[in-house]
């Protein structure tokens, strides 16, 4: 987790996903790079069919937006006491000795695409969880880079959390998904005080058991207990979530989407459910 990409964008959980990057950053000391993130607009934005009327995209303004989210990027993270990163050479010397620090790209394009080509670079992408409110992050925001990257992705929750990597849950379903992100998972599941793997009939596919999991992280000398909860009334999304609060779980560790995108909004799903209700950090991959 040395290299942490921050997309910006001016939404209500932008504080969380700034706290969630330090908490990461100062855990592992990262390298944090933030770049502004703002939908890319059509050259001319339709407001009313009848009458054909049409208003300019506002250059004006999308740049003023993007100065400001550079501006609270570093207020944030100089008033954190991060410093800016410096130019060395990328030996394992210097990377050490530099630890926990910072760097702004200014003038990226505007639009997702951009953030599903750069985060190949990056060891995650932290972005906040994304919603159905005028102030929520983008949902595109989240699937750009969860399927363009290749990378994991650090979901911040609606608000700042305290902690992050203590105690971890792995929302185990069998999968190549989730096992990718346990894979992505390592430096954390290094790290932690404890873990926790977890299954649910009716949400596993045909894999290994959270048992076996537990075995094969225990021959990495990753310690970690396993449940496995039979079919009932909780659908596996509820389950992990009420597992995950028991536990005091600080980062729960899910693989995103087994099932199709359509088929989770049209019958739901677990990760439906997680990204819909989730108050914790998660780290997702696909």
């Amino acid at each position: 987790m040395k290299t942490l990409l921050v997309p910006v964008a001016l939404h209500d959980a932008l504080p969380s996903v700034f706290a969630t990057t330090l908490l990461v950053g100062r855990r592992f000391g990262s390298l944090i790079e933030g770049v502004s993130l703002r939908p890319a607009l059509a050259e001319y934005v339709p407001v009313d069919m009848v009458g054909g009327m049409t208003w300019l995209r506002d250059e004006e303004a999308d740049k003023a937006e993007a100065e400001d989210a550079g501006r609270r990027f570093v207020d944030f993270l100089v008033g954190a006491g991060i410093p800016a990163a410096t130019e060395g050479p990328c030996t394992p010397e210097f990377v050490a000795a530099a630890g926990t620090r910072y760097r702004w790209r200014p003038d990226v394009p505007a639009g997702d695409a951009f953030l599903g080509h750069y985060a190949r670079l990056f060891t995650a992408t932290v972005v906040g969880r994304p919603g159905s409110g005028d102030g929520a992050p983008r949902m595109t925001t989240f699937e750009t880079a969860l399927f363009e990257s290749g990378r994991p992705i650090l979901l911040a929750p609606p608000t700042p959390p305290t902690s992050l990597g203590e105690a971890i849950l792995i929302a185990w379903n069998g999968s190549s998904e989730t096992a990718r992100a346990v894979a992505f998972a390592m430096p954390f599941l290094r790290k932690a005080s404890r873990i926790r793997v977890v299954s649910a009939e009716g949400g596993m596919v045909p894999g290994p058991s959270a048992e076996d999991l537990a075995r094969a992280l225990a021959c990495e000398g990753i310690f970690a207990d396993h449940k496995a909860f039979t079919e009932g009334r909780r659908t596996p999304g509820e389950v992990f979530l009420n597992e995950a609060q028991d536990f005091g779980c600080d980062l729960l560790i899910k693989g995103a989407y087994t099932q199709s995108r359509l088929r989770q909004m049209i019958f739901g799903g677990a990760t439906s459910h997680v990204l819909a209700h989730a108050t914790m950090p998660m780290l997702m991959a696909h």
